[in-house]
């Protein structure tokens, strides 16, 4: 920023408290087009009913943005300034507006509200000046005229509304946006109504408001933590959401007796943006344990059930059916609830008794099945997948184990 030298002895001019004020504005304006853009920004200006309700409207205090040029006339003794800067209007209290519903029985009114920048000088005033003839004498207003000078150059949201053409109940269209502003929301009154209600004011689609700001823009998620036991995630400093996937477990093969046995089912997934986090709270997170094969003959062991808080889940994969039968099959995925995507986990493939084979387990990083007499079938070697059939002499697979993964 830009920035006026003053010295010890010599005299402050006018220009240099302007130049301050002139120099700041630009510095700001700079930040604001870094960050925003070009294009016109609002926020807030919430349209909403008073209370009581009547035939008016609040536009709540908020801001708006204008790409414009530094000074269109004038600045005190500053020349004005064509160079383009991005400027913004500041409301601080809410602007009462009132509209009017038909007076023609079976028609509506659509309003438009719509807000647009202005920069205006103001707060006029007669100012003392000072008498280089005559020191003892004061002035007022210059040359001794007692004329007023504005003494503020003021940037607001300027805001009114625009009555469509009343028409029949459901034809009727607001105005068009002027141009140069910007729609803020449409008001719609039917014949006869003493009052605006909520259910009377609709967000215009256009309206250029700030979708999120400065605490909710992320550059992506730059930070992991993967959870491979239950544990608690402590929200980190600054963090108000957090991308979560839960994997559930897989679940074990089967144990063969006289056939092939059928591969486990993978644990199910769910994936979930995670928003409204506090931080320095604590989600507690469960991960769910891989099946473990039966000792004995029969099916596999269930996976179990992965979770991160309340936010979302996913059960394990169920165990592949043991080669007791000419019917070995495998075990069904789990499934993923309460995420923003919920994914189902694979089947295991049945075991295939003319090869003497048990099954595949289900997902990615299963393990394979027991192949001829005597072969051993496979753990899971990856997360949530399930583990392998086994043969009719062998023991099956064990499932993979759950993963919780939480990006932020």
């Amino acid at each position: 920023m830009d920035r006026t030298i003053v010295y010890p002895g010599s005299i402050p001019l006018d220009t240099d408290l302007l130049r301050l004020n002139r120099n700041t504005m630009i510095a700001l304006g700079a930040l604001m087009k870094a960050v925003l853009g070009t294009a016109t920004v609002a926020d807030g200006l919430v349209v909403s009913p008073m209370t009581p309700n009547s035939l008016s409207v609040s536009v709540g205090p908020g801001s708006i943005t204008a790409f414009t040029v530094v000074d269109t006339m004038s600045f005190g003794s500053l020349a004005a300034d064509s160079d383009g800067l991005l400027k913004m209007g500041v409301n601080l209290e809410p602007t009462t507006l009132t509209v009017s519903a038909p007076t023609i029985a079976g028609q509506s009114v659509a309003w438009l509200i719509e807000a647009a920048f202005v920069e205006t000088d103001t707060n006029p005033t007669v100012l003392p000046y000072y008498n280089a003839s005559n020191p003892a004498q004061p002035w007022l207003g210059p040359a001794n005229a007692g004329t007023a000078q504005p003494t503020s150059r003021v940037q607001q949201v300027q805001i009114q509304a625009l009555s469509g053409v009343a028409a029949a109940t459901g034809s009727q269209v607001p105005p068009p946006v002027d141009a140069g502003w910007a729609g803020l929301a449409v008001v719609t009154l039917a014949y006869g109504q003493s009052s605006v209600g909520p259910g009377d004011i609709v967000p215009c689609t256009s309206a250029p408001l700030l979708p999120y700001r400065l605490p909710q823009l992320r550059p992506g998620f730059t930070s992991l933590q993967a959870f491979t036991t239950s544990d608690v995630f402590v929200v980190p400093n600054g963090v108000t959401q957090a991308k979560v996937t839960v994997i559930g477990g897989g679940a074990a093969g089967g144990t063969g007796g006289g056939y092939p046995a059928g591969g486990g089912g993978a644990g199910g997934r769910a994936v979930k943006v995670v928003t409204g986090l506090t931080p320095g709270i604590t989600v507690p997170v469960t991960v769910g344990a891989g099946g473990t094969p039966n000792p004995s003959t029969g099916a596999g062991g269930n996976g179990g059930t992965s979770s991160f808080g309340t936010y979302c889940s996913a059960t394990g994969g169920q165990g592949g059916a043991g080669g007791t039968s000419v019917y070995p099959a495998g075990g069904p995925g789990g499934m993923g609830a309460g995420g923003d995507v919920n994914f189902g986990g694979s089947y295991g493939t049945d075991g295939v008794v003319l090869a003497d084979r048990g099954g595949d387990g289900g997902g990615p990083g299963a393990g394979r099945g027991a192949t001829g007499i005597g072969g051993a079938s496979f753990a899971a070697p990856g997360y949530g997948g399930g583990g392998g059939g086994s043969e009719p002499s062998s023991l099956g697979g064990a499932g993979g184990g759950g993963l919780v993964l939480v990006e932020w």
